[in-house]
């Protein structure tokens, strides 16, 4: 089985890669009817960019940018699953009760205890990420004991408070948070040792598209790092994981696609 796309709808004026693009209701839209037409499995629609040095939004400003997004989706017949990028419980509430089916929390429910019970509430599944530290200073000296160790215990617990708060297991995904309160060398080696993580017995997202790490390995700006993001998405293939949350989406799919044919055992 081929991992899930995860398109990414991002409804920001200053997310890092497409910050501005679909900061409309009508060209996000577009964009994510795009994407689904490209193949993905899952949107992610987020109103609040959680890029390095980003400021929180109000709550108030976050559901006015992703609810009418999520609820002209399904006007307009879209039956993908989607998820809301989002760390407020409130927020999370009304894109469910528009059509949302999952939390894409890059807290795991820690910036907002409320969060996992509303998603339990609405039958919604979760995923969890980790982070450290808050968006504004998490790339200000991290340090980890065992940055793989770390994460995975991390990520086990905050699973089972999701589990604890009535999300069934089978929906609790888990998240490393590639460059979210990581140095190059942490995001290394959680791709390294991923099969690490995806032996904790959850589904696995990765989030590697376009991400900083990637300039530094490559010299390459954001818009030029497609080849060393599918490079990470077949890792993450071969790693086991269940998704991958990708920018580009028809060539994810390509390559997944192709991936499962070729692979010892397809």
């Amino acid at each position: 089985m081929r991992p899930l796309v995860v398109g990414i709808v991002n409804v920001t004026p200053d997310s890092f890669s497409d910050g501005g693009r679909h900061g409309t209701t009508e060209a996000a839209v577009a964009h994510a009817l795009a994407l689904a037409r490209e193949g993905a499995d899952v949107l992610d629609v987020g109103g609040e960019s959680t890029r390095p040095g980003a400021e929180p939004v109000p709550a108030a400003v976050e559901a006015e940018r992703v609810v009418p997004v999520i609820a002209a989706l399904r006007r307009a017949g879209l039956a993908l699953p989607v998820s809301v990028d989002t760390r407020k419980a409130s927020v999370a509430d009304a894109a469910l009760a528009a059509g949302a089916t999952f939390v894409n929390d890059v807290s795991a429910g820690t910036d907002d205890p409320d969060l996992l019970r509303v998603a339990a509430r609405h039958g919604a599944g979760v995923m969890l990420m980790h982070k450290r530290g808050d968006p504004r200073t998490m790339q200000v000296a991290p340090r980890y004991d065992d940055v793989v160790e770390d994460v995975r215990a991390y990520l086990v617990e905050r699973a089972g408070a999701a589990v604890a708060a009535g999300v069934p297991p089978t929906r609790v995904w888990i998240d490393p948070g590639l460059g979210f309160g990581k140095t190059f060398a942490h995001n290394e080696a959680l791709l390294v040792h991923l099969p690490r993580l995806v032996s904790a017995g959850f589904p696995v997202l990765v989030g590697a598209s376009r991400k900083g790490f990637l300039g530094a390995i490559t010299g390459r700006p954001v818009e030029g790092r497609l080849a060393a993001s599918l490079a990470c998405v077949a890792r993450a293939v071969e790693a086991g994981a269940h998704a991958v949350r990708v920018h580009d989406v028809a060539e994810t799919v390509d390559l997944v696609k192709v991936l499962a044919r070729i692979r010892p055992g397809a």
